[in-house]
């Protein structure tokens, strides 16, 4: 079972949720802050970071920037009904998906091996890598090559980009995205879908062009952009 690190302050929420987690399974290491979350990492090497926005201190949104400069692990926010704006800002800073508190543990559950389940090789007879002008996608390895360097993608980022360019050209809309990446049949936010796109085009597009493999229909979705 995945190894989880949990950083919440709020010690009902934190014993809740760390009492869930271990009874399916999960090995799970508990901090109260981010500075001790961070410190965490080095020694227990957690398969997911679990994330409470609002901490003392050291914020959640830091924390994650702290993450996201060295390591592409998996990252899920949890947050509180009402924090529309640390939401974006949690989002534009990495964190691969977010959970509204209180949550039942077989959401967490749910949302943590949607974040974490191994996309599903291809059956066609398409190659391995595809070639993209100076974007090479590695369908099998799971990695992405810009101009011969590897590109550092979290897990949303890079399955946004495996899901997009599988069907290049074809359009398809935020609520699409979001249950074909994130599993959100119910949750309509496409703030999720927006967020990794900025994101991931920061990491493969020409800043001083437009958008060439991540373009926009407007008022539809996106699609992965004709070579």
């Amino acid at each position: 079972m995945p190894r989880v690190l949990l950083v919440e302050d709020d010690p009902s929420v934190r014993e809740g949720v760390e009492l869930g987690l271990l009874r399916r399974g999960h090995e799970v290491l508990a901090t109260a802050t981010g500075e001790a979350g961070l410190e965490a990492l080095r020694a227990f090497r957690p398969d997911l970071l679990l994330l409470d926005l609002m901490l003392p201190a050291m914020s959640g949104v830091q924390v994650c920037c702290r993450v996201r400069e060295t390591s592409q692990l998996p990252i899920i926010m949890l947050t509180a009904r009402g924090d529309d704006i640390d939401i974006v800002v949690g989002l534009e800073a990495g964190a691969d998906d977010y959970i509204v508190k209180p949550a039942r543990t077989e959401v967490i559950e749910a949302r943590i091996r949607a974040v974490l389940r191994r996309i599903e090789s291809p059956t066609d007879a398409r190659p391995a890598v595809e070639h993209h002008g100076g974007l090479d996608i590695d369908r099998v390895g799971y990695t992405v090559s810009m101009a011969g360097d590897q590109v550092a993608l979290a897990p949303s980022e890079l399955k946004l980009l495996l899901r997009l360019s599988a069907v290049p050209e074809q359009v398809f809309s935020r609520q699409q995205l979001l249950e074909d990446v994130w599993e959100h049949e119910y949750h309509c936010d496409v703030r999720l879908v927006d967020a990794c796109v900025r994101r991931l085009r920061v990491k493969i597009e020409d800043p001083s062009r437009s958008p060439r493999y991540i373009q926009t229909v407007r008022g539809f979705g996106y699609r992965f952009g004709p070579l």
